[in-house]
């Protein structure tokens, strides 16, 4: 399997304007002007981008593998969508709004940009973080837990249930 290349310095700058272009033409819907925010291209997994708040800061944050493969698609469908959400926390403050709710949709309407909140990528080629699984059971099947959930179980912080059967998840080592 052929490894995916991350995003090189130019394709990054072209990603920031992009970036930029989108919260200015937010700012002509909304007419007014909103501050252009920091980008990083740090995020792992099958995320292809992210909003954040960080320490009172807003932050956009984007796949560099995702971003190299889908480079087009990512630059008129990811970038446009997580400005969009940034762009609804400003406006009416993200506790007050569902991430993908109307008013979101509305906007990426307005962005005449696909609303979409998921991508449907081919990640061969695109490294990714594995997590180690622990095997647990109920009445009526095996269950795959997360280290994170099965820590969670060894200290007594949490139980959790079987969806079918209602049966509570024992570990099988």
């Amino acid at each position: 399997m052929t490894s995916i290349p991350p995003l090189n310095f130019d394709q990054q700058r072209v990603v920031i304007a992009r970036t930029a272009e989108w919260i200015g033409h937010a700012g002509q819907i909304f007419n007014r002007t909103f501050e252009i925010i920091p980008v990083y291209f740090d995020l792992k997994g099958r995320t292809a981008g992210m909003y954040r708040i960080r320490k009172n800061q807003s932050q956009i944050h984007y796949n560099t593998f995702i971003f190299s493969k889908y480079f087009e698609d990512n630059l008129s469908v990811t970038v446009p969508h997580e400005v969009a959400h940034y762009i609804m926390d400003m406006v009416y403050d993200h506790r007050n709004i569902r991430p993908h709710g109307a008013e979101w949709k509305h906007l990426m309407a307005r962005f005449r940009a696909d609303s979409r909140r998921t991508c449907n990528y081919d990640f061969s080629g695109i490294p990714m973080r594995s997590t180690r699984r622990h095997a647990y059971s109920c009445e009526c099947s095996t269950h795959q837990l997360t280290s994170v959930r099965h820590n969670r179980v060894q200290q007594g912080l949490m139980r959790y249930i079987c969806r079918i059967c209602r049966g509570e998840l024992i570990n099988m080592n």
